[in-house]
């Protein structure tokens, strides 16, 4: 099995014939790459949820405030993104629980320890000569009580934000 570490160096660290690292942008030494990963993955699932959902918007709505002289971006600001916030919640919770448990692109993309993140962080607290269970228990509840927090607090929002574009 290819360890994370050496995949990385196969795909993402170049070097000349002088030792010199070859990568102009850095993406594997950063957040940036991270980033840039999750937007991409993300964008999909985002255009997909929140298009299904606009189309579902009256247009009586919509013509009312033409009528009345606002823009296009008053129409979207002043009635569209008000009555989108179950979706856009559902939409936030959906991406902030992928990210949050996505162990994979931390591996690859995040390249020194220091900048782990929380969740690949707990898995240095497994040692090959022992196990400091408490210090495990305790960073599991923590990894948990975050993602917890987030989704209880937008709850009254997800269910509404998952049923508002499927039925006409």
């Amino acid at each position: 099995m290819l360890h994370a570490r050496k995949f990385r160096e196969l795909l993402f660290e170049r070097r000349d014939d002088a030792g010199r690292d070859q990568r102009p942008l850095q993406l594997t030494q950063s957040y940036v790459g991270i980033w840039l990963a999750h937007t991409a993955f993300a964008l999909p699932f985002g255009i997909f949820l929140l298009r299904n959902f606009f189309i579902t918007l009256p247009k009586d709505l919509i013509e009312a405030a033409r009528i009345d002289g606002s823009s296009t971006f008053g129409v979207f600001w002043k009635i569209v993104v008000p009555l989108s916030v179950p979706a856009i919640a559902a939409y936030g919770i959906f991406q902030f629980l992928w990210v949050w448990n996505d162990l994979l692109m931390a591996l690859i993309f995040v390249g020194k320890n220091s900048n782990y993140p929380m969740t690949v962080q707990v898995t240095t607290l497994l040692g090959t000569y022992g196990t400091e269970w408490h210090l495990l228990a305790a960073s599991a509840f923590l990894l948990m009580l975050v993602p917890l927090a987030v989704f209880f607090s937008l709850q009254r929002y997800f269910v509404q934000g998952l049923l508002a574009g499927s039925v006409k």
